[in-house]
């Protein structure tokens, strides 16, 4: 007899896609998907922050150094913007700010933050003051009206509803880095001696003004100019002796211009 033969029979399984690489692509893709969610989360983020501080966000990380401390410390929300460990001020950063002065003052936002404290904190007197933009920047005007003065009549001492309101005007203007412009003005009533005329009158008050600003913390430097013109530059020009022609008007100038154009009066007035 022949010896019987043992017939072996082999199953082969053929792996499927899956097999070469498993699960993790999908690790690399929920990766990328995480990161792609972070970056627009950031971007928006940044969207919401006012553009004097993306300056000084972008002057920190431009100075930041690992082999330096780990780069200057950054305090957005004290007076002066930028510290150091030692509460100086860093010249770099400054420097920094300085390139950079025509993307932190933009004319519509700033007036914008401006009407938004007055709805807030000066709603009582909203109708006194007036903010429009120009082509070289911001003015700001503080008006009398009948009942509710700036300064007693004839005198250059800010009323107590003055200071409030310059306060308030100190508190946003510290957020911007122009220079300023304080200028007063009167109306056409004259006073009966040649000693003390419209003219000292006016500029006595943009004195009084700058004084009061400097008080609640603006730097000194920042004053480009003060001046009074009398009652040459009315707001209400078809009846000189309105009272609302007893202004102040603070100017913010546009950095990003080396000459800004003087502000011509608001139409219809």
């Amino acid at each position: 007899m022949k010896a019987q033969k043992n017939i072996i029979i082999k199953k082969v399984k053929k792996a499927g896609h899956g097999g070469h690489h498993g699960g993790s692509w999908k690790v690399a893709y929920a990766d990328f998907v995480t990161a792609m969610m972070a970056f627009f989360l950031l971007l928006w983020l940044i969207s919401m922050v006012a553009p004097e501080k993306r300056a000084k966000l972008s002057a920190y990380f431009k100075s930041f150094s690992l082999f330096d401390k780990g780069g200057t410390s950054m305090m957005l929300d004290r007076p002066g913007g930028v510290t150091g460990d030692s509460g100086g001020s860093f010249s770099n950063i400054d420097k920094e700010l300085g390139k950079e002065a025509t993307d932190t003052f933009v004319p519509e936002g700033v007036k914008n933050k401006l009407k938004e404290a007055i709805e807030s904190s000066l709603a009582d007197v909203k109708d006194q003051i007036l903010v429009d933009v120009f082509e070289g920047g911001v003015r700001i005007q503080l008006t009398d009206k009948e009942g509710k003065l700036m300064f007693p009549l004839g005198g250059p001492e800010l009323t107590p509803e003055a200071k409030r309101i310059l306060k308030v005007i100190t508190e946003n203007v510290n957020n911007t880095n122009s220079k300023l412009a304080i200028e007063g003005h009167t109306d056409a009533l004259s006073y009966s001696s040649n000693r003390y005329t419209n003219w000292e009158l006016s500029t006595d008050r943009a004195s009084a003004a700058r004084k009061e600003l400097e008080h609640n913390g603006l730097n000194p430097d920042r004053i480009n100019r003060v001046a009074g013109y009398a009652a040459t530059d009315p707001l209400i020009h078809d009846s000189p002796n309105d009272p609302r022609n007893r202004r102040i008007s603070i100017i913010l100038l546009n950095p990003g211009q080396k000459k800004p154009e003087e502000p011509s009066a608001p139409a219809g007035r």
